[in-house]
């Protein structure tokens, strides 16, 4: 297990730590953008109603979507290091709010793919792995529950914003809901990236909030060349890799699963409602989990779990299994995700936060629009869900397995009796 050093009664945070209100804004920003991106299955049904457009265009559309903002995530996260995250995160927010008006506009579907398959995911890749890079600079011995916190606006997000997003659409129609919330959301987000600081140090503050913390100069960080060159760097982005492709088959594919165990279909879509409410319990439980006990136990833990609730998907005969299986789901997907950055700020330490989780993103995350289409293929070919969701297991079991394989990240945090930090 790693060690951490724990703070002496003398080591409190200093009062005036901005490091919260990083977390905070990066909570906010990533609530309105996966706000957003979670209504995209609210919108579906109204706009083919509405405009004639093919259901599978759109969702091919949005195929597109996922695929471009994890792939640009890599130039995300070499910018945020570059040039901090206050910049990058307010002008992804206007090019992520200008694609979806765009889409909002739009008469045919050409303009629907060039306002959400080609501007927004831009504006998107300007979020999670800024956010998130972000904090793990500001944060070694409490990194966990910090990006706890962050993430955990993305699975509020998704409990809260679809249910808000149908009632608008019912009284507003769904062009003008989607630019309403465009607009709401942009506003949000340019709030919150200008308060979002690079680094303690560029306030001249320490990690934590803790003076007697001083990162060793290896903690400054490993250059993304040298980082790719460690075998650990592809252990994570393989394992990431293998569970990302299959992450987002349960938010395509459950509700319709359900339907055909015979379910309604509004209480068949209160299933990922299950998955959003898991989502939210993994992240707060996983990353204070992660500082107390180490991230490779937990990282096991929630692919263990992963694999076993796709198991408990394949097999379930109705809701009494595929409830729990979701909110199993939601749990190990919570955490796997949070766990992310806080691994690569581990092993590889601040200063390059951004470029190497985001060069892991662009890769693993892009795979995530793969999933779902190769899961839907199954299902016609098959006529039945259960396989696709079992192939889903498998991937997470083979993740499980390297991350039994993980080494522990060499001790970078010094305790110390000094109060400056080392200049970068």
């Amino acid at each position: 297990m790693r060690t951490r050093p724990t703070p002496r009664q003398s080591e409190v945070a200093h009062p005036g730590f901005a490091g919260w209100t990083v977390v905070g804004a990066g909570f906010l920003v990533l609530f309105v953008v996966y706000g957003l991106q979670f209504s995209f299955g609210t919108f579906v049904d109204a706009v083919s109603l509405d405009t004639g457009w093919s259901e599978g265009r759109i969702q091919l559309i949005f195929a597109f979507y996922v695929f471009g903002y994890s792939a640009l995530s890599a130039v995300s996260g070499h910018l945020t290091d570059r040039l901090g995250p206050s910049r990058v995160v307010g002008t992804g927010a206007v090019i992520l709010i200008a694609g979806y008006l765009l889409w909002a506009s739009s008469s045919s579907l050409w303009m629907v793919f060039i306002g959400l398959g080609v501007i927004a995911p831009i504006g998107m890749s300007a979020s999670w792995v800024p956010c998130n890079a972000t904090v793990v600079r500001w944060f070694i011995q409490r990194r966990g529950l910090a990006l706890a916190l962050t993430t955990a606006g993305g699975s509020l997000a998704n409990i809260v914003v679809p249910p808000l997003a149908a009632i608008m659409i019912e009284a507003w129609g769904w062009r003008a809901a989607l630019r309403t919330m465009a607009l709401i959301g942009g506003i949000v987000m340019v709030a919150a990236a200008s308060r979002m600081v690079r680094d303690p140090e560029a306030l001249g503050q320490h990690p934590d909030g803790i003076a007697s913390i001083v990162p060793t100069s290896e903690e400054f960080g490993l250059a993304p060349g040298v980082a790719m060159r460690t075998r650990v760097y592809w252990q994570i982005l393989v394992m990431y890799a293998l569970s990302f492709t299959v992450v987002f088959v349960p938010f395509v594919h459950i509700s319709r699963f359900a339907v055909d165990l015979g379910v309604g279909a509004v209480t068949a879509a209160t299933v990922i409602s299950a998955i959003g409410v898991g989502g939210l319990a993994g992240r707060l439980m996983a990353g204070p989990a992660s500082d107390r006990f180490g991230r490779r136990p937990v990282a096991m833990a929630a692919f263990a779990l992963e694999s076993v609730s796709f198991l408990g998907m394949a097999t379930a005969p109705g809701l009494a299994l595929l409830y729990p299986a979701a909110i199993g789901f939601g749990i190990a997907y919570g955490a796997t995700v949070t766990l992310l950055p806080a691994l690569v700020g581990d092993h590889f330490g601040r200063a390059h936060a951004g470029s190497i989780v985001g060069r892991v993103f662009a890769t693993a995350g892009a795979m995530a629009a793969v999933g779902p289409y190769v899961a839907q293929l199954l299902v016609e070919a098959l006529d039945s869900f259960r396989l696709a969701f079992a192939l889903s297991g498998a991937a997470n079991a083979a993740a499980l397995l390297l991350a039994m394989r993980l080494p522990l990240p060499a001790e970078r945090i010094q305790p110390t009796r000094e109060s400056d930090t080392t200049a970068r």
